[in-house]
């Protein structure tokens, strides 16, 4: 919700931090690179109780999935290889922190482990959906509760110490988020009503050509 509102605004306010990471030889890739690197930090810390260093983590975690569109563009290698290897790093580090969370909170009880695992579990569900939506020429974006909005919130749990109510708000909109995408995805790929006669000499539909995008929520 929030990514869909204000990612754009923000990535054409970052365009000349963009200009100038080229300038200075940094690629798309190794930003993505970088977040992955601070994602095991930020887990790291986390595991280890640090709560307040970790919400900078995430911050550094954050701010290279911002940049990395626009130093692709900047420099012109914004491609579907470039596309695939941030999405699959983005996932990577979304596992890693939550794997964090749930190692910090194993010493509270096994049972706060398994919320982690279901929180995780629902993310990857929702990334999924608009990934095999895509891959089908169909569209799956948006939602109460995405990449942007998931960092939000661990931050204000980390910040405040309050990580059990606000991981059972993001499994309850996670949740939501789910069954909004599958319902959106379900309405389009459904065949508009038509003709007995007609149904069997319909075609497949076409594919719609994809944007090449290093958005991954």
């Amino acid at each position: 919700m929030i990514d869909r509102r204000w990612r754009a605004s923000v990535e054409q306010g970052l365009e000349p931090v963009g200009r100038v990471l080229v300038r200075a030889g940094i690629s798309a890739d190794a930003l993505t690179i970088f977040g992955l690197a601070a994602a095991v930090a930020t887990a790291v810390l986390i595991a280890n109780g640090n709560l307040v260093w970790a919400v900078f983590g995430l911050i550094a975690t954050g701010i290279p999935d911002i940049l990395d569109g626009s130093v692709a563009r900047q420099s012109g290698t914004a491609n579907e290889r470039g596309a695939f290897f941030d999405s699959v790093f983005d996932r990577i580090a979304d596992a890693v922190i939550l794997g964090g969370v749930a190692w910090h909170l194993s010493t509270e009880g096994s049972q706060l482990s398994i919320l982690v695992f279901a929180v995780l579990a629902l993310t990857m569900l929702v990334s999924y959906e608009r990934a095999k939506a895509e891959a089908l020429g169909l569209s799956a974006q948006g939602g109460i509760m995405e990449r942007l909005e998931r960092f939000v919130l661990l931050g204000i749990g980390l910040a405040l110490d309050i990580l059990i109510p606000v991981l059972w708000i993001m499994l309850a909109l996670t949740a939501i988020t789910a069954a909004h995408r599958f319902v959106m995805v379900w309405r389009q790929a459904t065949p508009k009503a038509v003709g007995k006669s007609s149904r069997s000499k319909r075609t497949p539909r076409a594919r719609r050509p994809r944007r090449i995008s290093r958005v991954s929520s």
